[in-house]
This record gives C-alpha cells, structure tokens and sequence, in this order.
C-alpha cells in the first residue's frame, strides 16, 4: 500500500474514533484534533479554558507532534503544570496542502505511540 493511501486510512482511522468520542460522530477537523491533543498533554481534563488557553494548548500539541521530527525538545513543565517546549530547527516554509499532511502524519504517530490505533 502506498503511504499516502495509507496515511489516508490512518487519519480516517483517527478522526472516526475521536469524532465518536468527542463530538457525537460528528466529524472533527485538524484543529479540533490538534486542540485535543493538547488537553491530553497538559493533563487537566477537568477544567474549561478560554480562548487564549486553548491556542496555548494547540502551541503545546504542534511542539510535542513536532517534537520526533527534530522541530522542538520538551524543555520543562512550569508551576502551574503547563509543558514548555524549546525550539531546535527551524520549520521549513511549506505551502498550507504540505502543512496539513505534516501534521496529520504527526497526528497518526502520536495516536499510534499512544496505543490509540494500529
């Protein structure tokens, strides 16, 4: 199989069982799924975030996907529990198609490190 058609059965994969989930099957877009990554990473599932925490948990979630492509290193974890992340290279300049299959290739290593697929 291909890797594109495979990462295309992947992320398939990805968005039915976290749209099931999370939204009632209805379908989750990228940043919704970068969005939920980043609650997981942080930790506090109990708690609601406004609008400038939830772009700080996206920053958390692109850093850790990011992070076995040699982009970031985790740096530390502050007192209030939030993770930091350092940069190590710089992200090449792509074009917003190139982007999104980076980051949902990124997506399906993560949800396939943490067990959540196959």
């Amino acid at each position: 199989m291909a890797r594109d058609e495979q990462l295309k059965e992947r992320w398939d994969l990805v968005v039915k069982k976290l749209s099931n989930q999370f939204a009632d099957g209805d379908s989750l877009d990228l940043d919704a799924i970068i969005y939920l990554i980043g609650v997981q990473e942080l930790g506090q599932f109990d708690r609601k975030f406004k609008k400038d925490h939830k772009i700080d948990l996206m920053h958390i979630a692109i850093c850790k996907l990011l992070t076995p492509y040699g982009y970031y290193e985790f740096d530390f974890v502050d007192k209030d529990g939030w993770p930091h992340y350092k940069v190590k290279a710089e992200l090449p300049s792509l074009k917003a198609g190139e982007q999104s299959v980076l980051m949902k290739d990124a997506i399906v290593n993560y949800f396939i490190e943490t067990q959540f697929i196959k």
